[in-house]
């Protein structure tokens, strides 16, 4: 049954390309981008499908993995995935380490989840962990950290801190280099990615060797146009975001503080080196562009791919062809590069 679902989209991108094309139906053109046709065929059918309002955190996590079953095609094969736990806030937290066939570095990545900080857990990216440890030739390191609204913030961040530090000083039995450990995730765990990177350096703790950004959320209080232009039908909805901030944020007050909307923090010098993606067909694309000006002005190294046919949560959708396709191998590419010293 897993592999059917994991294949389910398999038939669909088997088709020529033309077919792709005309059941993709006109070419969507928004502020100047162009959706790309493969990308549109799998958001035509997600739109086609009975619709996932939110309502409560349990229900949405069934269905959030339900539909992480259909999308990765089928999971790439690695030497080896160990479940461990890692150091929490408070308490040992689930993990699980990938170690690929090939082993090209001593470079670790350490992974946190998207899922607005609520629906998103180790299965429902392991088929992305998995090929982005295959692909860019280093380990990867997976956290589930505690999400809401169970764990309101700022828990996912502190976890996250700790989930990271716990790597650096465990370096040798996970066989990396403490020089070499990077912070990076998708959306929501961009957020604590770059919450990750910042705390970091302002608390005097190990800092990451690099953060990888992925189409990350970062601002939980100002709205930009990006929000307006997308807020429907791209996979991510303008009522998913303010459902997620509300169950991860209750506290208004609580959101300006950049362990919640790490875009808002008054002194970005000093952080690692960053690998930030946007997409041009994402809500939270705009916060992702003024985050890369802003680190860019504060003087740090920085490589923003941004990616205007795509839309947000592309980075899961390996069944995708295209340039679905071609961020992955730019991002394994690139983290392959620099991880491996």
């Amino acid at each position: 049954m897993t592999a059917i679902q994991a294949n389910a989209l398999a038939p669909l991108y088997a088709l020529p390309a033309a077919v792709r094309r005309r059941l993709a139906g006109a070419p969507i053109q928004i502020d100047g981008n162009t959706l790309d046709p493969d990308l549109q065929l799998l958001v035509r059918v997600d739109n086609l499908l009975p619709s996932t309002t939110k309502t409560d955190a349990a229900t949405a996590r069934v269905r959030f993995k339900n539909l992480c079953k259909l999308i990765p095609g089928t999971p790439v094969d690695v030497q080896r995935v160990t479940e461990l736990t890692v150091r929490g806030a408070d308490g040992q937290l689930g993990a699980r380490l990938y170690v690929p066939q090939a082993v090209d570095s001593r470079g670790l990545l350490v992974f946190f989840h998207g899922g607005g900080w609520v629906v998103g857990d180790l299965d429902t990216h392991d088929a992305l962990c998995r090929a982005i440890a295959a692909d860019a030739g280093i380990r990867v390191l997976s956290v589930d950290y505690r999400r809401a609204p169970e764990a309101p913030a700022p828990t996912a961040a502190e976890d996250a801190i700790a989930a990271f530090t716990w790597a650096v000083d465990h370096a040798e039995d996970l066989n990396a280099d403490p020089a070499l450990i990077a912070v990076g995730g998708d959306s929501a765990g961009g957020n604590l990615a770059a919450v990750v990177a910042q705390q970091t350096v302002r608390r005097g703790l190990p800092q990451p060797a690099l953060q990888v950004l992925l189409y990350p959320a970062l601002d939980l209080v100002a709205r930009r146009p990006s929000r307006d232009l997308f807020a429907e039908g791209f996979i991510l909805t303008e009522d998913d975001i303010i459902w997620y901030r509300d169950l991860y944020s209750p506290d208004p007050t609580l959101r300006p503080d950049p362990i919640v909307s790490p875009l808002r923090a008054e002194d970005l010098t000093g952080l690692p080196p960053t690998y930030l993606t946007t997409a041009g067909f994402d809500p939270l694309r705009d916060e992702g562009i003024e985050y890369a000006q802003a680190l860019q002005a504060a003087g740090n190294p920085l490589t923003h791919a941004h990616h205007p046919t795509l839309a947000h949560g592309y980075a899961s959708l390996l069944t995708v062809p295209g340039t679905t396709r071609a961020a992955h191998t730019h991002l394994t590419d690139f983290l392959r590069t620099t991880l491996c010293g």
